[in-house]
């Protein structure tokens, strides 16, 4: 077990000993000035979210970035349990990518956890000269000692899957993961499964498509992505394009955490399911549709039918339940995945969205609800917006919750956001018969930053999570 290994690297051994680390007391997350009207650098956010605290959910620190309008969006670990047994490593660097900038930032965390700086900026210049790519987004650890990051475009903004790789120490730009002109047409996630020589990647579309807001002709058009691409691991190129049956913009991909399933799910945020897929037995893979979440026919808004809008999905790390929210619609749900290919409904929890009595907008038909929704209205505050980016505690007891999606959007679905900031929520959740219930005392305001009503996104532990963390 960890407690006896007196050398180990960072992480923990397995993802049922990483349920036993201690409890989160300070959550790292990036806050977009971009799209908002004000005129400052996007920031990385340090909140206390320790009970005892004095200090509890209050933002603690503030780390400006030296630029305008990167939007920061997802970040990553120079290192992680992909490297447990790697005594030379710690998780002390936190890799941020920025999604429109082409940027990426590598925060000093290790130094004063609750005090975050500025260790290396990466230029995209740098990125576009060795890579041909642009428009970072996932950045996860690899078990060699580098850092991996997906992109979505090329340098111009036309789409294209990609992967650049730095190296874990001096975080240079080495060059491309995948082999030379063997990019996918699009790109946004992955995550990798080693001991079955795979590596799957989904789409959002092309930055120029996506980057000013929401066109509902793009869709029309096919410039939304729809396949999940399945990569060999070893000889980094595409094996197999997978498209998805009514899968629209898959975005978070998650394979289960035992690192020696050969499945995992991926949600599809416009056509609002969750897919599951697996390994043949002749070693192909195959995806299905395991949940799907009726749209609503609506009045009000700007189409007559109104997603759910999965916007993000995580696996608990005993591989029992699935979670998801509907940015939209407003909800977020508890799946029992006991079975992978029947998952339960187990908890349900609306917390905002577009759909809440008293808005704009009037349902005309709805297949799953009786009535519209109330506003959520947590310590005073009116929360708007809808949940989208979501964590789980390592003992999978605490669910944290932001509200916004990408400023663009934000703006255009949920112009209060960008007035009134977004907030940090936490759920708590019972982990036995399965079950969420809001924490009525937890509210994180970003409406009440100093400079502004700021956009939060993307959350982080120090000591990793569900969603940065791959066992080897």
């Amino acid at each position: 077990t960890a407690t006896k290994c007196g050398s180990c690297g960072p992480g923990y051994p397995t993802p049922l000993e990483a349920m036993k680390g201690p409890r989160e007391e300070i959550v790292y997350l990036p806050c977009i000035y971009r799209n908002t009207g004000i005129e400052a650098p996007d920031y990385l956010a340090t909140v206390d979210v320790d009970p005892k605290s004095p200090q509890y959910c209050q933002v603690i620190h503030r780390l400006p970035m030296p630029n305008l309008k990167d939007e920061l969006h997802h970040s990553g670990w120079n290192t992680c349990s992909s490297c447990y047994g790697d005594s030379s490593k710690a998780r002390s660097k936190l890799v941020l990518p920025c999604i429109i900038s082409s940027r990426v930032y590598v925060v000093d965390v290790g130094a004063e956890p609750r005090a975050p700086k500025l260790h290396k900026v990466i230029e995209p210049e740098d990125i576009h000269a060795k890579c041909g790519l642009g428009y970072v987004h996932t950045s996860h650890c690899l078990a060699s000692g580098e850092v991996m990051i997906s992109t979505l475009g090329d340098p111009k903004g036309n789409g294209k899957g990609g992967f650049v790789l730095l190296d874990g120490e001096t975080f240079e730009v080495k060059g491309t993961w995948e082999k030379p002109g063997g990019a996918a047409p699009l790109g946004y996630d992955f995550w990798y499964q080693p001991r079955h020589n795979v590596m799957i990647s989904t789409e959002w579309a092309a930055p120029n498509v996506f980057r000013e807001g929401f066109n509902p002709a793009d869709v029309e058009a096919g410039l939304y992505g729809s396949h999940l691409y399945v990569w060999d691991w070893q000889r980094h190129e595409i094996v197999q394009t997978l498209p998805l049956q009514d899968g629209l913009i898959p975005l978070e991909v998650r394979f289960l955490h035992n690192p020696a399933a050969a499945q995992g799910f991926v949600g599809c945020a416009l056509s609002s399911n969750i897919q599951r897929f697996f390994k043949n037995e002749g070693g192909t893979w195959s995806a299905e549709k395991v949940i799907q979440v009726p749209p609503k026919k609506v009045k009000g808004w700007i189409l007559p039918e109104m997603p759910g809008l999965i916007t993000d999905i995580l696996l608990s790390l005993d591989d029992r339940f699935l979670y998801f929210s509907n940015w939209l619609h407003g909800d977020l749900r508890q799946y029992d995945i006991s079975d992978p290919q029947k998952p339960r409904l187990t908890g349900q929890l609306f917390l905002g969205g577009s759909i809440v009595k008293g808005g704009p907008v009037q349902v005309l038909e709805d297949q799953e609800l009786k009535s519209q929704p109330e506003p959520l209205v947590v310590k005073g505050k009116r929360v708007a917006g809808g949940p989208q980016m979501i964590q789980l505690s390592l003992d999978g007891k605490r669910l944290y919750v932001t509200t916004s999606l990408y400023s663009a959007w934000d703006k255009q679905f949920y112009p209060d956001l960008i007035r009134e900031g977004s907030v940090m929520l936490q759920v708590d959740v019972d982990t036995v018969k399965g079950g969420l219930k809001l924490n009525p005392n937890f509210l994180v305001d970003f409406g009440k930053e100093p400079l502004g009503p700021a956009l939060a996104h993307e959350l982080r532990y120090p000591g990793g999570d569900c969603s940065s963390d791959i066992w080897l």
